[in-house]
């Protein structure tokens, strides 16, 4: 035992004087090639006292960025987490003018520009090296993330997993987003992601299978139903409310959170993380008590309600914030040199991606999935029962560069490695976790609307409505997660948009969501009709349905109900709505059902509309600036993944159980005219099985985090559950809210184990 922690202490002795020397050598090496930096005195000094000055120096430095920068990142909690970022190189280039400054005799001396310089690369050096040690020292690097783990589970239940991976197993489940099925597994065969290989190949690994997402493919909706169980009543990424003249943006902070509100007020459920939970760089919480970079959480105030606390915990090591602001700017030089070839080229279809969107790109690439990534490494080392991460890097360069161009091949290769990362971690980590990897929808490629046709769908309505149009096509705004999340690390407003008010009360608003366009008209009041459209602009509807530009049409009509236009003057009521013809027929299957549970929610535009959709190609026409493209109908962008460990149940199997319940639920309660107060909800199982809509895959993961882990998820509560942890007060403007209302909950009865077996995997580790 005595022989063990020697050993130990002399290892530990080894790698401080290793880093000590690497730092040393690296001081003397830029004292040798930077003209403005020196370690000697005026009259020169022999190697011998030079490298003495060197290694006082690299540790007087050393010492002041471990004591000192944790102190200076807690004092500037204030200042906007980007701004935090580009604070790094100063704040450690004047702590390296302090550590000279101790150098006895005055032989150290830097001008500040160049202090700045060396104290990156002696962070860079310093990092690299203690890493290279820890992790060549198995043994080492395993006690490291047990203290680590210890010391964060301090206080927590004991029945959470513990030394020798003991107790339930936890659940990681990481989304990529915008990576559709398709791309994912071109991808794995084609050796960019070869840690999602791995696990495809291997028959003990994990099992991939595509799901269907609703009419609106986005971000906002899918995984607020994934997270919280329901999207209803949010037909697009952005949408007009008349009855407050508002417009619904998913990536703005207040919508966000009034979108939680009522998903929460629909299911009352919690979320999928209300237990033990963790939420990283999501839109919504999940209900999780721990949260970094959440949407949702940017709108409230108080205690717990600091979705940007995850920079600061980031950036309390100075090596990462070192590390991630080079590759910040890496990133920007990279974008340039990839849009201006792209020009050169004259690639197409292509889009403008200058101004501010090479460092809106490096934010998204670089910054975000840097600290969410560190997010989730220090929920594995402290045991949490369940995480849920978003990584936006690839959707945010494949809407500028084509989910299927190089640029974004590139990404998909660096989030393999934040993968094979944190499951190289997670080997490691007292606690077993399990890693579910999904995505919330693809990206359709394709020229955008204005690009083809020369003009906007705004213009397009209003020449078919008489009203005056730009002589020339205007941009419409690129709905961008990463954009909105730049502007609340800088404190800024997120803005929703030019299109937000018309210029008068009886002009249409038009709002894009990927190919999925939204018309409404404020003057009137509830759902307008056909008839009054019509009575109104006699030619909109025929010129929009007639466009070649346009899939279909969604309008109420007074006579028949809901109807879809399309071209040739075709008109399906809702109730007759079929894929396999009339204007829906290229759509593939399911599309009919996805129009028709969209033209329940209140707040359905007056005119939906899709863009045309060309199967043998792929392409749709975005109404924004993007050349990949989601939110509406055809193509990729509807077919996202899931790709889960084995050892869970199959997600069919699961769907089939539900709907055996669901059938017997019918038989014992036809009299009955509507579900009561209360009672959860969720969308009818197709009697195809599969998995359709993001509401049936936070069912399959409700389902496997109780697997895991044993009853967890509540999804039925008496009175309310809210979104947070289990023993806080509902949150605030949530109906049920008290001081003393508590949440009990019934935990999700386990469904008989599945009696068909696991097929055999193809080629790509898919199964049938």
């Amino acid at each position: 035992m005595a022989d063990g922690k020697w050993r130990r202490a002399g290892a530990t002795l080894i790698r401080v004087i290793a880093v000590w020397a690497a730092s040393a050598l690296t001081l003397l090496a830029l004292a040798g090639i930077l003209p403005d930096f020196r370690l000697q005195s005026d009259d020169g000094d022999t190697i011998t006292r030079t490298a003495f000055t060197a290694a006082w120096g690299a540790g007087a430095f050393g010492l002041l960025s471990a004591l000192v920068w944790p102190v200076l990142v807690r004092a500037l909690l204030i200042v906007p987490a980007l701004v935090l970022g580009a604070l790094v190189f100063f704040l450690n280039g004047s702590l390296l003018l302090i550590a000279l400054r101790l150098i006895p005799d005055g032989r150290g001396d830097a001008a500040p520009e160049t202090a700045v310089v060396v104290a990156a690369v002696m962070s860079a050096v310093a990092s690299a090296t203690s890493t290279a040690f820890a992790v060549r020292d198995d043994d080492a690097y395993r006690r490291r993330l047990s203290r680590l783990a210890y010391r964060r589970r301090r206080g927590r239940p004991a029945d959470q997993g513990g030394p020798g991976r003991e107790g339930p197993p936890g659940t990681v489940f990481i989304q990529l987003d915008g990576v559709g099925h398709d791309a994912l597994v071109a991808a794995a065969a084609a050796g960019l992601m070869p840690t999602v290989a791995g696990w495809l190949a291997d028959s003990s690994g994990h099992r991939l299978t595509p799901w269907r997402t609703d009419w609106s493919s986005q971000t906002g909706a899918s995984q607020l139903a994934i997270l919280h169980g329901s999207n209803h009543d949010v037909p697009a990424f952005r949408w007009y409310e008349k009855e407050t003249r508002t417009v619904m943006v998913s990536s703005r902070p207040a919508s966000a959170l009034e979108m939680q509100r009522r998903a929460i007020e629909r299911t009352r459920d919690g979320g999928l993380l209300t237990i033990d939970g963790a939420s990283r760089g999501n839109l919504f919480s999940g209900g999780a008590g721990q949260l970094a970079l959440v949407l949702s959480m940017a709108a409230r105030r108080g205690k717990g309600s600091r979705s940007r606390a995850g920079y600061f915990a980031y950036f309390s090591d100075p090596a990462n914030a070192t590390r991630t602001a080079l590759s910040f700017v890496a990133e920007v030089v990279r974008e340039i040199g990839q849009s201006t070839r792209a020009r050169a080229r004259k690639v197409t279809p292509r889009v403008k991606r200058g101004g501010l969107y090479p460092f809106i790109r490096a934010f998204a690439t670089v910054v975000e999935r840097d600290v969410v990534v560190a997010a989730v490494l220090g929920d594995l080392f402290a045991g949490r029962t369940a995480v849920y991460a978003d990584l936006v890097a690839y959707d945010e360069v494949a809407h500028h560069s084509g989910p299927h161009s190089r640029d974004a091949e590139k990404v998909l290769e660096r989030l393999d490695r934040s993968l094979a990362l944190i499951a190289k971690i997670a080997d490691r980590t007292p606690r077993a976790y399990r890693i579910v990897l999904l995505s919330d929808h693809g990206q359709s490629p394709g020229e955008t609307f204005a690009g083809k046709y020369g003009l906007t769908l705004k213009d397009l309505v209003r020449a078919g409505s008489g009203l005056p149009v730009p002589r020339r096509a205007q941009r419409t705004r690129s709905a961008s997660e990463a954009r909105d999340a730049v502007r609340i690390a800088l404190h800024r407003p997120v803005e929703g948009g030019v299109d937000e008010q018309a210029a008068k009360l009886s002009d249409p608003i038009v709002l894009a969501s990927g190919n999925l366009g939204l018309i409404s008209f404020p003057d009137i009041g509830g759902r307008a009709s056909r008839e009054q459209i019509d009575r109104r602009h006699p030619a909109l509807l025929s010129t929009l349905a007639n466009h070649p530009g346009i899939g279909f049409l969604l309008v109420r009509s007074e006579e028949h109900g809901s109807v879809v236009l399309g071209p040739g003057g075709a008109e399906v009521p809702i109730a007759e709505l079929s894929d396999e013809e009339g204007p829906l027929a290229v759509f593939g299957a399911g599309a009919a059902d996805a129009v028709r549970r969209t033209d329940t929610f209140p707040h359905v535009a007056d005119i939906m509309v899709n863009s045309m959709y060309d199967p043998g190609t792929g392409t749709v026409h975005a109404f924004e600036e993007q050349i990949g493209s989601h939110g509406g109908l055809g193509g990729e962008q509807s077919r996202p993944f899931l790709l889960w460990p084995r050892g869970l149940t199959d997600p069919l199997d699961i769907m089939a159980a539900e709907s055996a319940e669901s059938a017997e639920s019918a038989e014992s309660a036809e009299s009955a005219e509507s579900a009561e107060p209360g009672e959860s909800v969720s969308a009818p199982v197709p009697p195809g099985g599969g998995l359709v809509g993001a509401e049936a895959v936070h069912r399959v993961l409700t389902r496997w985090l109780q697997e895991s882990s044993g009853p967890q998820v509540p999804v039925r509560a008496e009175g309310f559950a809210g979104a947070g942890p289990v023993d806080e007060p509902f949150p605030p403007g949530v109906p049920g809210a008290g001081p003393t209302a508590a949440r009990t909950a019934q935990a999700i009865q386990p469904l008989p184990p599945p009696n068909r077996q696991d097929p055999a995997p193809d080629a790509t580790g898919t199964t049938a």
